[in-house]
């Protein structure tokens, strides 16, 4: 899709440096092994690490590039309309522990970069939730009370910074937002500097509980540790059943640089127009980068390249005189009761442990998670840990409806999708830069051919649970409907929860 604007490349990983710690080559002994390199496992490194314990990180790619290196990187408590459904699925009490838990993350953000004097381009700035139909305020009113009465210093408003006008929008003041990477690697460093160790390249594959435990990589090394942590984003092992109450969706981004008088200076979101996300950071030359993000899509069912463009006239039409820069998409994880799993990794576990389920809010819950995280491994109990347990029973009334639509849109595509015969007939009819799943010796395989001709082709089914891969054009990847697990077009593995690539098929 090279007529698409910018870069196809997040902000914030084409400004910070690339890290190279080494790839784990030789078996060790830990007190915590912390699964993931993305902001909820290096957060849990670092409270541990801080406690006095020993710390092992094991990252598949590089930190802080998988979906914490393409986030929107808002840092704040408000998220979208939580607080009038937790209200009444969790009672008053469950609304407070959430606000509670989020802002203390918000809060323990501004403490650590001042602390350590992490240069993150580190704002503090209104967030609000804003509808522009009429006919929608009334709900918008509703969550401004639930999030007031949840504790958090929200009220109902009409006037925004936005260059239009709203019919109404929830504001909650002094929130926060920050460059993630910048933020990370200051994290990183120190938690380097009090003894803990990162290993890239080293993804994990196996994961042996017990007293203690241990964790296999791809090549082979092992370590063992009394307590392990799962902070994969969408958790890699199924043991914690994540896979029946995790929704994933894709989301698109574009950033570029606009006039400082501009600034609608906070950060603003809706559910309106297939989502629409903005803020704003520091730039070069006295100009702000505008980030926008939106049409949210379900993996491998959606063409990137379309809603690209999209996005970025909606950003021409509302913020004319933008230049953008860069473009990228984010993955996130619903759970279907809208509340993250965070803690025991499933019922029996004693020393295993799992962050996920962020829906969207990633930057607040990476962090309330690893303040929760470490403080369970060190035994202590947090007053919101029952309300995080991944453990806690489902709900007709908490989960039903979100959990039912979620299994029926992976049977769908589990099933539905073997139905089909072929989805292109032949390996002649796909054309240079595409790629389809065509059926090859009994056996459907997904094939893509390189701007120059030449045939790529792997297994149709997903490493992880079985279903049929799609090809996102506008990503140049195979991704699967039913997990969001994605893979390069040599089937290598982009993200999980698949741990394993897809098998080369001759076609």
């Amino acid at each position: 899709m090279t007529d698409l604007p910018g870069t196809h490349e997040s902000y914030w990983i084409d400004t910070t440096p690339q890290t190279s710690h080494p790839s784990l080559d030789t078996d060790l002994d830990t007190d915590v092994a912390v699964i993931g390199g993305g902001i909820a496992g290096l957060c849990t490194a670092w409270e541990l690490a801080r406690a006095g314990l020993g710390v092992v990180v094991l990252e598949a790619d590089r930190i802080a590039t998988g979906v914490t290196g393409y986030t929107t990187a808002k840092v704040s408590a408000l998220h979208t309309l939580v607080y009038d459904r937790l209200r009444s699925t969790r009672g008053a009490d469950g609304a407070r522990l959430y606000a509670r838990s989020q802002t203390d993350a918000v809060e323990h953000v501004a403490a650590t970069v001042a602390g350590l004097g992490i240069d993150c381009d580190l704002e503090r700035l209104p967030a609000y939730t804003y509808v522009r139909d009429p006919a929608a305020a009334a709900r918008v009113e509703a969550e401004a009370r639930a999030a007031a009465e949840a504790g958090l210093p929200a009220s109902y408003v009409t006037e925004t910074g936005l260059p239009f006008p709203v019919a109404g929008a929830v504001r909650v003041d002094n929130q926060a937002q920050f460059h993630p990477r910048k933020y990370l690697l200051g994290l990183a460093e120190d938690l380097r500097a009090r003894g803990g160790r990162i290993h890239e390249r080293s993804r994990v594959t196996g994961l042996r509980e017990g007293t203690p435990c241990r964790v296999t990589t791809e090549g082979g090394a092992t370590v063992t540790a009394r307590d392990v942590v799962v902070a994969t984003h969408y958790p890699v092992f199924d043991r914690s059943l994540g896979f029946a109450k995790l929704s994933p969706h894709r989301e698109l981004v574009v950033a570029g640089t606009l006039p400082a008088d501009r600034d609608p200076a906070g950060m603003y979101i809706t559910q309106e127009e297939n989502k629409r996300s903005v803020r704003t950071a520091p730039g070069p030359d006295g100009r702000r980068l505008l980030v926008v993000t939106g049409e949210s899509f379900l993996p491998g069912t959606a063409d990137a390249g379309e809603r690209f463009r999209r996005l970025a006239d909606w950003t021409a039409e509302h913020f004319p005189g933008t230049e953008i820069s860069h473009r990228w998409a984010a993955q996130d994880n619903d759970p279907t009761d809208t509340v993250p799993m965070v803690g025991p990794l499933h019922p029996g576990a004693r020393h295993t442990y799992v962050a996920t389920g962020f829906g969207g809010w990633g930057m607040s819950s990476g962090v309330m998670s690893g303040r929760l995280l470490s403080a369970l491994i060190r035994g202590e109990t947090p007053e919101w840990a029952a309300l995080y347990d991944p453990r806690r029973l489902m709900s007709t009334v908490r989960e039903g409806g979100g959990f039912l639509r979620h299994q029926a849109t992976v049977g769908r595509h589990f099933v539905g999708d073997r139905l089909r015969t072929a989805h292109t007939d032949s390996v002649d009819d796909i054309p240079p830069g595409a790629g389809a799943v065509v059926r090859s010796g009994g056996r459907s395989c997904a094939v893509y051919r390189d701007e120059e001709g030449a045939v790529h082709a792997v297994s149709a089914r997903c490493t992880h649970l079985g279903c049929l891969v799609a090809f996102n054009a506008g990503e140049r990847a195979w991704e699967c409907p039913c997990h969001g697990s994605r893979f390069g077009v040599d089937g290598q593995v982009i993200q999980g929860p698949a741990n394993r690539p897809l098998a080369p098929r001759d076609v």
